[in-house]
């Protein structure tokens, strides 16, 4: 699972996006988008979105500890906002967390 790049705003205000090295993930750069991630995580080491994406391309990486440490981060984190996942779809970024860790869980069993 993959977060997406905007925040739904309130009525008032207009969209806000965050890079969230969407690009570089679904291209199978994970190690740039990891260094990438890291980065923007110095300034906001709670962001959600950037944690799960954290979280994805450390999975996809093969890195399953690093990749639950992420999600789990995420799902913990104070800061909390509807994210829009790849796919277009809107999730609450707590929900979203959850859903990546039970992912990378399966995934974990499957390849025991």
């Amino acid at each position: 699972m993959q977060a997406g790049v905007a925040v739904p705003p309130p009525e008032s205000e207009s969209l806000q996006t965050t890079d969230v090295a969407f690009e570089e993930i679904a291209n199978g750069q994970n190690a740039a988008a990891i260094a990438a991630l890291q980065e923007r995580l110095a300034a906001e080491p709670s962001d959600p979105a950037l944690l799960i994406n954290l979280g994805a391309a450390y999975q996809r990486s093969g890195d399953s500890e690093r990749a639950a440490a992420a999600y789990r981060a995420a799902a913990d984190s104070s800061t909390r906002y509807q994210l829009e996942l790849a796919d277009g779809s809107w999730m609450d970024s707590r929900h979203a967390a959850r859903l990546a860790m039970h992912s990378l869980d399966r995934t974990t069993l499957a390849l025991r």
